[in-house]
Parts: C-alpha cells; structure tokens; sequence
C-alpha cells in the first residue's frame, strides 16, 4: 500500500461534489484580493489629495470605503488557503493582478470629482467581481458565499456614496459609526477590530 503525500480534504471535495471549480474559484479570489489590497492602497493616496474644506467631508467617505476595503481583503485571506490556494510570493505581481492602474492621481491631483469618479470606478468594479464569486458558489459552496456576499453588500453601500456626491443621487447613507465599521464584513475579519 503507497502513501499519498496529499491530504484527503472533505472541505474541497464536498465542493467539487456539488459542481464548483475549485480551482477557478481560488484564481477568481486571489484576484479579488488583490483588487482590495490595491484599492485600499490606491483609496490612501485618492484620500490624501483631497483639500481644502471640501475635501475634509470627502476624506470621511473615502476613509470608511478604503478601511472596509482593507477588511474585504483579510475576509477572503482565509478562504484562499482553506481551499489551497496562496497569494503570490511577489507583491507586485500581486498587485498587477488587480487592474486597477486606473486608480493613479488625476492629472490634476486635487480635483475632487476626478477622485470621485476614480472611487465610483472602483466600487463598481468591485460589485462586478464579488458578485461574480456569489454566483459561482451560490447552492455549491455556503462558505464562501457569504464571505462574498456581505463584501458585495458593502460595495454596493459605497457606490451608492460616491453616487450621491457625485450625481445628487440619493443614497440614505448614514456615515459609519466610526471609521473601519465594516457592518457586514466585521466577522470575516480582525483587521481593524480596535480591542
């Protein structure tokens, strides 16, 4: 009788069983991933640029949009590595995986609506992605399917906040209680627990 190097892993056959391409799904994540990481990068930078006694207002937004991106990030770590994946050894090969160049300084750095526009941009983005991922594991693999699911909730909430500023759209955005909330994905993640 051989031995098999490789663990029987119930939690990836089970899935496999059910119809998901696993495989397809640790790529699709480890994408997602990256996309956070860089837009709470990028967000930093966008946030930063924003001045004067305008900007101060819009600081507030982007700073609870870029935390909760950060907590998007963490909430998909763990699912990766359950699954058998892992993040590149190379952070910029990491980061190239994202797409998200788009997310550079306008020309003109301090143009509010240029910033906004680039945050809008990357929410929708963002929805796309996630809700991508509830679709692929949707009835196959519950898991993973609410990590996505209340990452898709938040992003949604912040493409509703960077409509409103940008088109008067309303949004019944009531700000976070404090900046990092994440009201959804807080027990995905640890990242900005403040205890």
């Amino acid at each position: 009788m051989s031995e098999s190097n490789e663990p029987n892993v119930v939690g990836i056959n089970v899935l496999k069983q059910n119809g998901l391409d696993v495989d397809e799904l640790v790529k699709e994540l480890i994408k997602n991933a990256a996309v956070e990481f860089t837009a709470y990068y990028y967000f930093t930078n966008l946030r930063a640029h924003c001045t004067g006694m305008e900007g101060e207002g819009l600081k507030g937004i982007i700073e609870d949009a870029r935390l909760e991106d950060l907590s998007h990030f963490e909430s998909c770590l763990e699912r990766i590595y359950q699954l058998g994946g892992a993040l590149p050894n190379d952070a910029t090969e990491f980061i190239k995986m994202s797409g998200c160049e788009f997310l550079q300084l306008p020309a003109n750095p301090t143009d509010h609506k240029a910033i906004l526009e680039k945050c809008l941009k990357a929410e929708q983005g963002a929805i796309v992605n996630w809700n991508k991922i509830c679709q692929m594991t949707l009835g196959k693999d519950p898991a993973t399917y609410d990590i996505a699911k209340d990452i898709l909730a938040e992003e949604i909430e912040h493409e509703s906040w960077f409509l409103e500023l940008i088109y008067g759209r309303p949004s019944g955005h009531m700000r976070r209680k404090f900046s990092g909330e994440r009201p959804h994905t807080g027990k995905h993640s640890r990242a900005l627990d403040m205890a």
